[in-house]
């Protein structure tokens, strides 16, 4: 057992966690309107999901990835599909009631609605195998293969706590005026991604 897939993998899941897409939006914009505690709760979804594809690629799941890149256009529509939804929702919803407790997630559900969204994307399962091929992060045994999904796990729980405490500390300081604004833009971006997303499913 390498010892070193740890920290390569934590370093990878943190990376790939931080880049900027519809998720990260969603992320930022739940701990903006509910606090950090929602937001986290949807950063681990995302870092479960990010694990769980992280595995297939890590031990060689050939017949589970098949299936899912096989369904790439389904997944493809089903995501984009829900991202239009959240993102009226998103540009619609008005700052003064979203705090209410009616309007408020609950913790599993926030979890759970991010863990899902970011399932719907197969194609991770091949940047992460193609990441630990190039990166020689491919493992000799069962041992190595679970530190690196760990890692990767950790990595990307890593990033969301950083993200949602900075927003979580911002989040005071913006208005209501300002997080008008906050989701508009960020609904309108997310929207974008949609349209990509379907884009991409449909396309030959």
């Amino acid at each position: 057992m390498d010892p070193t897939f740890l920290p390569r993998g934590l370093v990878l899941g943190f990376t790939i966690a931080a880049a900027v897409g519809p998720i990260s939006l969603l992320t930022i914009r739940r701990t903006l309107a509910h606090g950090q505690v929602y937001g986290l709760a949807s950063g681990l979804g995302v870092a479960l999901a990010d694990s769980t594809y992280a595995a297939i690629a890590a031990f060689g799941l050939t017949a589970i990835t098949s299936v899912l890149v096989g369904g790439r256009m389904i997944l493809g529509l089903v995501g984009g599909a829900f991202l239009v939804v959240l993102a009226i929702r998103t540009m619609t919803s008005r700052p003064a009631e979203v705090a209410v407790a009616t309007e408020r997630p609950g913790l599993l559900a926030a979890f759970a609605s991010i863990f899902g969204l970011t399932m719907t994307n197969p194609m991770t399962i091949l940047s992460f195998a193609g990441l630990f091929a190039g990166l020689g992060l491919t493992g000799t045994g069962g041992a190595d293969a679970a530190l690196l999904v760990l890692g990767v796990f950790l990595g990307s729980a890593s990033w969301w706590v950083v993200l949602t405490s900075v927003v979580a500390i911002l989040r005071a300081k913006v208005t209501i005026g300002a997080l008008t604004w906050v989701n508009r833009l960020s609904g309108a971006a997310i929207l974008a991604f949609a349209i990509v997303a379907i884009a991409t499913a449909v396309r030959p």
